[in-house]
């Protein structure tokens, strides 16, 4: 069971995750120009050889993801786009498989995660998932679930980071997660809406390889609202431990 964490942005963070014996650290680039990032450079190398480090560029440049992939070394690029608009396709996906192959060719060493949209719980059908990674697969190396939120005519939500999926804090539909699991040649980590207090009871509906949580290992503000890029390290440990329990080959009820 891969045990993921994000979104890790300094090397302090990284070496307390390494300690817990987390398996996969992620650190995310938010613009394209801010590209370098002394601390997140030392957050990967911390990790380098304890733990594979994976960089989410907010961007797909190609030139500015090589400078990347050149400059940090990652274990992993992990792409999230959010690749369609409710059932409908987006057509910057063939661009997007473009990018995954000539990343293929160049950094043979450098593994990609391919963010699949899902819908949100009880609505997940109205995301093109199987579809999505169907099309992905043969570049992909991991599949990572993530929730897409839908707008509908009573609410016009928008992902947190336009164009994006992540942060949402919001389950997606383990049924869909499930079948994609159960279908996929690749591994599928779940994402969206992970924590401590869930994240058992979703690695045995959906049998994943991993489980990775962001929102729900954050810490807090007094109103009780997730701090971006800063983690309640308490939560993170127990969150490793549930998945472990979980995954144990006789987990305990």
């Amino acid at each position: 069971m891969i045990v993921q964490i994000y979104e890790i942005q300094t090397p302090e963070e990284a070496e307390k995750l390494v300690s817990m014996g987390v398996d996969h650290i992620g650190s995310v680039l938010t613009s394209e120009s801010g590209w370098r990032n002394t601390a997140i450079k030392a957050a990967v190398d911390v990790s380098r050889g304890h733990a594979r480090h994976s960089i989410i560029p907010l961007f797909n440049t190609p030139e500015t993801v090589f400078r990347v992939l050149d400059h940090y070394q990652p274990d992993f690029v992990h792409f999230c786009e959010a690749l369609s608009h409710g059932r409908k396709i987006s057509p910057e996906c063939r661009n997007l498989i473009g990018l995954q192959r000539q990343i293929r060719r160049r950094y043979p060493n450098v593994g990609i995660i391919r963010a699949i949209p899902v819908g949100p719980w009880g609505r997940g059908g109205e995301v093109p998932s199987l579809a999505l990674a169907e099309m992905f697969a043969p570049v992909s190396d991991i599949f990572l679930t993530d929730t897409l939120i839908l707008a509908t005519s009573e609410s016009h939500c928008h992902q947190p980071v336009r164009g994006f999926v992540g942060i949402t804090g919001r389950t997606c539909d383990w049924h869909v997660a499930n079948a994609l699991a159960a279908w996929s040649p690749i591994p599928v980590i779940l994402a969206g809406g992970l924590s401590p207090e869930n994240v058992r009871e979703a690695i045995l509906a959906v049998r994943p390889a991993g489980v990775d949580s962001c929102t729900g290992t954050n810490a807090m503000d007094p109103e009780g609202r997730p701090i971006r890029f800063q983690k309640d390290m308490t939560r993170v440990r127990r969150f490793v431990d549930e998945a472990r329990r979980a995954a144990a080959p006789d987990p305990i009820s």
